[in-house]
């Protein structure tokens, strides 16, 4: 008799943190990315992210690997996507002044 309920239940748990692994890591991150892409497309910025990132940390003098570049573009399109914005405003008034 128990083995009725738990079976159904245990399937039911299964597909549920599946399911949200799924929506977490794949299906979040692609809307953050797309939203970022059409805010970079709607001021006509034509850089991609990590392009972006890789500019300004090297205006600043900081040298950062492919997997660090991959990691902060992950984190600030998660996290703080207005960043990108503010980066590629640091890089235009660097580029303005020089």
């Amino acid at each position: 008799m128990p083995a009725v309920i738990l079976i159904p239940l245990a399937i039911v748990a299964i597909i549920g943190v599946s399911g949200y692994l799924i929506y977490r890591f794949v299906f979040y991150d692609y809307m953050c990315n797309r939203s970022v892409n059409q805010t970079l497309l709607n001021y006509n910025i034509k850089k991609t992210q990590s392009q972006i990132i890789r500019e300004y940390h090297e205006s600043r003098g900081e040298k950062l690997t492919e997997k660090e570049i991959l990691k902060l573009e992950k984190r600030y399109r998660q996290h703080e996507p207005e960043q990108f914005l503010a980066m590629y405003d640091a890089i235009r008034d660097k580029s303005k002044t020089d």
